[in-house]
């Protein structure tokens, strides 16, 4: 009997740090979690931060992304999941503390057709990002089983 050989990595991230070895499939389905789906979902949580968003994006839905996630095999899927998650998260924390600080321009058109235009930085969502970076982690929920 030949020896399974070395699974491959997703192609279209092999060459990053999010570099991950696809959940092998039970089945091969067109509209399933194929590698490439995988590996542009693991992508879209490195830009959005969101497992909601990401799964959305690639067609597919939250419920199904975490069922992969627990799948025998999905070791290598899971830390590529946790570092675009972590990845993502900075990137929103960084556009949030952008505009925090050199600001956004809102334009307000008023009755009688008067404009208001301000710009300037947002002091609340600074002490906001900051507010949520010094707090704790949620703990998690107790479960039946935990209890």
């Amino acid at each position: 009997m030949k020896p399974d050989p070395a699974p491959a990595l997703a192609p279209l991230l092999a060459d990053g740090c999010l570099a991950f070895v696809p959940v092998p499939q039970r089945r091969r389905r067109s509209d399933g979690w194929t590698p490439d789906v995988q590996a542009c979902f693991i992508r879209a949580l490195e830009a959005m931060g969101s497992v909601g968003s990401a799964a959305k994006a690639v067609g597919m839905n939250r419920a199904s992304a975490y069922r992969l996630r627990e799948r025998s095999g999905a070791e290598s899927f899971a830390a590529a999941w946790d570092r675009a998650v972590s990845m993502g998260r900075m990137r929103q924390y960084d556009y949030a503390m952008d505009r925090a600080l050199n600001g956004v321009t809102i334009v307000r058109v008023l009755k009688g057709g008067a404009v208001d235009i301000s710009a300037g930085p947002d002091m609340a969502l600074v002490r906001a990002a900051l507010r949520d970076e010094a707090a704790p982690p949620p703990r998690a929920k107790a479960t039946k089983a935990t209890e």
